[in-house]
């Protein structure tokens, strides 16, 4: 008998689950009940219900600023992600390369790089540009916005390809040569037949590379400049005692929006495959 399947193993998995379910989901508990604390020590017991930090945060431009920086940030390089996401996974996928491996490798090689260092080497390289290009053609890279977006894109790209790869894999080359059979050009075949196929894995890998570019620190902090992003300000101000309830406030918003984000994600993304492949055993039969 598989230990695995046994009563004992069933029960000891049980057990292991939900362990992990309390071991990962307690903080965030713990975290949305502070944020209506009547006080700024985060002690128990709770010392009563308010909803004062959710409407003083409202009135923090430095907070509001903060976060408006975050998701621009996140909207600009999950857009650039995606887009290279898709052109390099088709490469990848359905052309023929020289060195393809290796090519695969290096598209993927941020993900083995600490972002401590990346963001390092961002800053001297942006620095280096700044000196060589500056007093020759007046370009300067410096810092801010765009610095903080090109790392994200850089370090967010494998994520989409390992997300996007995959499906393209599992669609059949013959629905783009019947497309192209029937006198479709690429970007009309691109466009009428492997993007809504791939449409599902595109959401998906948006919403991870938005995710990641939100809550990424490291990178950021050595390139924002003057425009902190969330994370950063969130480590500026932990020190402070009596802002520390206010981020509650904005973690527990985020958190709320996130899942009700992903949530209607993954329902229209079950909705768009079914929808697809119901159309594509349609068009085989």
């Amino acid at each position: 008998m598989d230990i695995a399947t046994s009563r004992n193993g069933l029960r000891a998995l049980r057990a292991f689950f939900a362990f992990l379910v309390v071991f990962l989901y307690a903080p965030i508990a713990v975290l949305v009940i502070f944020s209506f604390n009547n006080s700024v020590v985060i002690s128990f017991p709770l010392s009563g219900f308010t909803l004062r930090w959710y409407e003083q945060f409202l009135s923090n431009p430095s907070l509001l600023h903060a976060l408006r920086t975050s998701v621009i940030v996140a909207t600009l390089s999950s857009c650039v992600t995606v887009a290279l996401g898709v052109l390099a996974s088709i490469a990848i996928v359905r052309r023929r390369l020289v060195a393809k491996s290796a090519i695969s490798a290096l598209l993927l090689s941020p993900l083995v790089i600490p972002y401590v260092v990346f963001g390092i080497s961002l800053l001297v390289l942006f620095r280096v540009i700044d000196k060589v290009l500056a007093p020759t053609l007046g370009i300067v890279i410096g810092t801010g916005i765009h610095a903080i977006v090109i790392g994200h894109v850089v370090v967010s790209l494998p994520y989409a390809m390992l997300t996007l790869v995959p499906r393209l894999e599992r669609i059949s080359v013959s629905l783009e040569e019947a497309a192209r059979d029937l006198g479709a050009g690429g970007i009309e075949t691109f466009r009428r037949v492997t993007l809504p196929l791939i449409f599902p894995s595109v959401v998906s890998a948006f919403l991870i590379a938005f995710t990641l570019s939100f809550d990424e620190y490291a990178i950021a902090s050595f390139v924002a400049g003057q425009d902190a992003t969330y994370p950063i300000y969130l480590f500026s101000q932990l020190r402070v005692a009596f802002l520390f309830p206010q981020l509650l406030a904005v973690s527990s918003i985020v958190l709320v929006v996130s899942l009700l984000l992903v949530l209607a994600t993954e329902i229209g993304r079950r909705r768009t495959e079914r929808k697809f492949e119901g159309e594509v055993g349609r068009i085989i039969l």
